[in-house]
């Protein structure tokens, strides 16, 4: 990737973003929990970062005859100038102490806005300048910055914010993002790729690509229930740690970094199951995660909840790059960036949809008790995702996504062999990409 100019150059400031956005995960939720009244934190909490990610629909669906037009580089430069710009006024304000409730919740919705366009960009110029061979370890490279974020963002954040207050946290991750758009913007009018991907546009939007193809669908409709069920953690886990543990800003950033220390290590772990079938590796990792929260929902002891969250990070990091990858491999280069802004629309929105009902749940049945359903309902999730595709792989129908030894084709052999009616057998073996096919065609000697 490093080999790659355009990368090169626009690695660091996705490392910085992704940096911000780790800080962001303590942030958000403690100003919400600091300017919200009393008695109605898991509220504001819930919809502080539900605000944060729920427009992404509506960017993409309002802005795609805008957005689709751009190239990359560009919808990532769009995407971080809006989130700069929001929160840099969120910090303004905070600091003032004229930010309220309702404001703050307005203006990370609009940070959000082009959330699913920048998404889409990023992977996308992955596939666009790297082969398809590379994209797994690429696309774990980009998950690999946004989980270690994870180790030092929350950490940090946690000590910023009991020294300065949350304000001052959404100040830097507003820098962060100016840092990339300014990345993004120098090289935004430089090509990235051979012309492969900026092809004639297809006739139908991403959302037909993915609806004629229903392991696409299927991969955003099982993607979607995995995030909703984990939105109520967002939630539930900064009110257990500030009520149930009576913990302060660097216990709830101590919880998010030993996630992120484990997520990084599976997300650098990705490229080594390139050569797996992918679609089956996906329902164990939805299982591992709702099995990792099991100890956060049956105990009040911190060790056990920090083991748990590290388990659950490791088992989770490979998930995005695994995913991405399927649909990289399954979506038409000149729709890609169109396909993917549909599934982070429909996949940020159920996310933050979860973490809406979590504040509802936390509520009602409690911190703890949320964590706890919230696991049960993953692992039964991933179960039922597991029975399926083991089903069908049963089927005669090939897998869509089958495995591939990365080798080069070797060549043809051809064995004529002749027989007493004077006709000639060809056999010929084919090998490409690992798989072997054997053909056979009767001929007349000419």
């Amino acid at each position: 990737m490093l080999r790659q100019p355009v990368l090169r150059r626009v690695l660091p400031g996705m490392m910085i973003s992704a940096l911000g956005d780790g800080m962001s995960m303590v942030a958000v939720a403690w100003l919400a929990l600091a300017i919200a009244r009393p008695g109605q934190a898991g509220v504001w909490i819930g919809l502080a970062v539900a605000a944060y990610a729920l427009p992404a629909p509506v960017g993409a669906a309002l802005l795609a005859g805008v957005m689709r037009r751009l190239t990359a580089s560009r919808l990532v430069a769009a995407d971080a100038t809006v989130r700069a710009a929001s929160l840099g006024t969120i910090a303004v304000l905070a600091a003032a102490g004229r930010l309220t409730p309702f404001v703050y919740v307005l203006l990370l919705a609009v940070s959000s806005l082009l959330h699913a366009w920048g998404s889409a960009g990023l992977y996308t110029l992955i596939a666009e300048v790297l082969p398809e061979r590379d994209r797994v370890t690429g696309n774990a490279l980009l998950s690999t910055f946004n989980q270690a974020a994870f180790i030092v963002g929350p950490a940090l954040a946690g000590g910023l914010t009991t020294l300065t207050g949350p304000a001052w946290v959404i100040g830097a991750d507003a820098a962060s993002f100016a840092v990339l758009a300014i990345a993004c913007r120098r090289w935004a009018g430089r090509p990235t790729t051979t012309g492969s991907s900026r092809a004639a546009e297809p006739a139908g939007g991403g959302w037909r690509v993915i609806v004629d193809r229903p392991p696409l669908l299927g991969l955003i409709l099982v993607t979607c229930a995995f995030f909703f069920l984990y939105g109520p953690v967002e939630v539930a886990l900064p009110v257990h740690v500030a009520d149930g543990l009576h913990g302060s800003p660097s216990l709830l950033g101590l919880y998010w970094t030993v996630f992120g220390a484990g997520a990084t290590v599976g997300a650098l772990g990705a490229a080594a199951l390139r050569n797996r079938s992918l679609r089956k590796v996906v329902p164990w990792i939805i299982i591992g995660w709702g099995a990792a929260l099991l100890p956060l929902g049956l105990t009040e002891a911190v060790v056990p909840g920090l083991i748990g969250l590290a388990a659950g990070g490791l088992i989770y990091g490979p998930f995005s790059a695994i995913s991405t990858a399927l649909f990289q491999a399954g979506t038409p280069p000149q729709a890609l960036s169109r396909v993917l802004a549909v599934r982070t629309a429909l996949t940020t929105p159920s996310t933050a949809l979860g973490t809406l009902l979590g504040g509802p749940l936390v509520t009602v049945l409690g911190a703890q008790r949320t964590l706890l359903i919230s696991g049960l309902l993953t692992i039964a999730l991933g179960t039922a995702v597991a029975f399926t595709v083991r089903r069908r792989s049963h089927d005669p129908w090939p897998d869509p996504w089958p495995r591939r030894r990365w080798r080069p084709a070797t060549a043809t052999r051809l064995k004529v062999t002749p027989r007493n009616s004077g006709d000639t057998e060809m056999t010929s073996t084919d090998t490409y990409d690992g798989c072997t096919t054997p053909s056979s065609r009767r001929t007349r000697p000419s």
